[in-house]
């Protein structure tokens, strides 16, 4: 039987809608859905690869469990009978701190997980809370709680309206947006040229999306956040800054007051642009009809992530693009997760209300930073993790230090991975809880519409049934939960599944019933499940719209444009301005930094064939004067070592790269031995997790400063 099935790709963010085309219950073709007014038919080559998914041999469909003799299958309800059991033991005996819990970036494009998962660790009543979010995007989520009072009003450039967009530390070429939730991004950029406006690329390297701007500026690993600082000099200093009645006085006076010693011709020996080019930069985006001001992972993951977004969005409010078309605008999804009104409302968020026990690190959102789980592992004493459970997540390849953490979890009295992959992580594992794969249960993005540059609305329906026996990952954590709470409230465990009426779907339903495009809301739309389910290509909610004042959330309405609890940064950053203005000789002269492939958004996305077709990816990039420096030709062999680590890699010399950078992906590093992921392991490459420090971080937020990581090369002696 022949039938054409509708849904959007979840490999990214980009929520491309697809097209798949089926015959006798076999995938026969795949191709951007043209009627999707979001997406409008693009797709990248991850969206195809869902086939593959589904089909991976190496895919686990049934829990196992490791024993002596190796990997054992078991039943459902003995594996999370026996792990609830393990649970309660340890809790009772060293308090709940003792298990741990991380979840990695596919939680986020998973509905099932996340709903089913959140309520899981409320059960578990850890602190111990960990997530891939200190590792990417924590500085977003924290500066948007402290300036507009809730965590998840991140601003959104409004690609599609805007005249001059500045790019830092971002690609969106390779990442489909990144907290800008933007498929079809490279028409959409071009658009802006077409339309007489431009685009420019701040980055260490000129990436795939710097290649097509109008400007491409190299910048010093590290520097941003002086850059910024220089910007916000010229722009106060030729009193371009336009009025705002939204923010306190006497905080632009302590801005304007902070940002007289970061003079271009000053920061220009720091960062490496040129005093006139940090001038016209200034002068260019407050001259523009409609500008914004954007930086992604390149930015967020230095020593200053924090102190960068919250400049970054200085920039945009007092030249009067905040909450401005063409400028950094808000989201209204049709599930809500910010409204006071919402039913499914999230945490505003939180900050530094209690800390990590070794290294004292700040919580935020009720989350702490995933650079203190090792040592939380490691450090014996009162409050030592002892169990952990890990949700979609590679943290040995996608955490700094890997090979600590790796140490650190042949340690544990229990481990638990509710993955669907035998990885260089979950192979450490006690029992590994497979769910089932992207085509086999339904989705709502939940996130992704928060952070998209349109507001829209998508159901995706399942397209193949799961084999019998095997569970969602909401069922797994919805009977692990309950079998917890019956032995602690000194219940018999049943000798079946647990089964729970409450779906997500049902969950997703009522969201949007009682959200902003409902019926008691919108009488025109009348928003629903139901409606979903009847509109295969989503429905076009239309572009954002100003929501300021209505949509902030701070306590008297009011933009917090500098944050007390930021004031505190201020001293360490005026101490690191100095020491880059008395730079001497470093044994580690080289300043590494990462890198995105549009094949390789995770890890497990490397066991995907099709994704790795094309010519070698895990190299690091050498600028040709450092490698004639050093003596060395392209596609030879060095030793690359830091602080921490080191690791033999073949280098790949462009001129893509400033001088005394280079550049080695993430998320390779499958030539671990234990795992089962056959294309991977013919890919395996090397971990650039292996070189950075797990104690190298944002201070402020305790994100994870892994840009620019102090290397030095090794030629290796024939």
């Amino acid at each position: 039987m022949d039938q054409t099935h509708y849904r959007s790709c979840n490999l990214c963010e980009a929520m491309c809608g697809l097209q798949i085309e089926i015959k006798n219950g076999t995938i026969q073709n795949f191709k951007g859905d043209s009627l999707d007014q979001f997406s409008r038919g693009h797709i990248c080559p991850k969206g195809p690869e869902l086939k593959s998914l589904y089909e991976d041999p190496d895919r686990i469909k049934f829990p196992i469990k490791r024993t002596n003799s190796g990997w054992e299958k078991v039943s459902w309800v003995e594996a999370l009978s026996d792990i609830a059991k393990q649970i309660v033991d340890l809790q009772s005996k060293y308090g709940n701190d003792v298990v741990a819990i991380y979840n990695g970036n596919p939680n986020v494009h998973n509905y099932g997980s996340m709903l089913y998962g959140q309520r899981f660790a409320s059960r578990i009543k850890t602190k111990n809370n960990f997530s891939a979010t200190s590792v990417d995007q924590l500085p977003h989520q924290l500066l948007s709680y402290l300036m507009f009072g809730h965590q998840l009003l991140v601003p959104i450039p409004d690609i599609d309206r805007t005249a001059y967009f500045l790019i830092l530390g971002g690609n969106p070429f390779a990442s489909n947006g990144s907290l800008m939730t933007v498929p079809d991004v490279k028409k959409r950029l071009k658009a802006i040229q077409d339309r007489g406006g431009k685009y420019v690329v701040i980055d260490p390297r000129k990436t795939e999306t710097a290649e097509h701007a109008n400007e491409h500026i190299f910048i010093k690993p590290g520097t941003d956040v002086f850059f910024l600082l220089s910007l916000l000099n010229v722009i106060f200093d030729k009193k371009r800054n336009k009025p705002n009645s939204l923010i306190k006085e006497k905080d632009l006076d302590s801005i304007i007051n902070l940002v007289k010693e970061f003079h271009p011709s000053v920061v220009s020996k720091i960062t490496g642009i040129p005093i006139d080019t940090i001038e016209k930069i200034a002068l260019e985006f407050v001259n523009a009809s409609s500008a914004v001001c954007y930086g992604r992972v390149g930015v967020s993951t230095q020593e200053f992530g924090a102190l960068c977004q919250w400049l970054i969005n200085v920039i945009n409010i007092v030249t009067g693009n905040l909450d401005k078309e063409g400028g950094a605008m808000f989201t209204l999804p049709a599930v809500d997760l910010v409204g006071e009104g919402s039913t499914m409302r999230s945490s505003p968020g939180s900050f530094n209300s209690y800390q990590s026990r070794v290294r004292k690190l700040p919580e935020f959102n009720d989350e702490l930073p995933v650079s203190a789980l090792a040592e939380e592992i490691l450090t014996e004493g009162e409050g030592q993790i002892r169990a952990l459970a890990t949700s979609a997540g590679n943290p040995v390849l996608s955490t700094p230090n890997g090979s600590k953490l790796e140490k650190a979890l042949s340690q544990l009295d229990l481990m638990i991975s509710f993955d669907f992959y035998l990885n260089e992580t979950t192979k450490h594992a006690h029992y590994i809880l497979p769910p089932t794969s992207t085509l086999e249960h339904d989705h709502y993005d939940l996130i992704f519409n928060v952070f998209a540059v349109r507001n829209t609305s998508r159901y995706n329906q399942p397209l193949f049934q799961p084999e019998e026996g095997m569970l969602h990952d909401w069922e797994i954590f919805a009977d692990l939960t309950k079998r917890i709470e019956l032995l602690r409230s000194g219940k018999e465990l049943p000798s079946e599944l647990i089964r729970t009426k409450l779906t997500p779907a049902s969950i997703i339903d009522h969201a949007l019933k009682s959200g902003p495009y409902g019926i008691k809301n919108n009488a025109e739309i009348q928003m629903s499940l139901e409606l979903l389910k009847n509109s295969p290509h989503g429905i076009d909610l239309g572009p954002l719209k100003k929501s300021f004042p209505e949509r902030l959330y701070t306590e008297d309405k009011k933009i917090q444009l500098y944050p007390p609890l930021l004031q505190n940064d201020i001293p360490r950053l005026k101490t690191k301005f100095n020491e880059h203005l008395n730079v001497g000789h470093s044994k580690f002269p080289f300043l590494l930094i990462g890198r995105r492939h549009l094949r390789n958004n995770n890890s497990w996305m490397h066991n995907l064939p099709k994704l790795m077709t094309g010519k070698p990816r895990c190299t690091m990039m050498v600028h040709p004067d450092d490698a004639s420096f050093l003596g060395i030709s392209n596609h030879e062999e060095v030793i690359v070592e830091s602080k921490v680590g080191k690791l033999r890699i073949p280098v790949e010399i462009t001129d893509e790269l400033m001088k005394g950078v280079v550049s080695i992906p993430h998320g390779f590093g499958h030539n671990r031995s234990g795992t089962n992921q056959k294309v991977a392991t013919q890919y395996s490459g090397v971990s650039i997790n292996d070189l950075t420090d797990d104690q190298s971080i944002d201070e402020f937020s305790g994100n994870a400063a892994f840009s620019g990581i102090q290397v030095k090369i090794l030629k290796i002696s024939s």
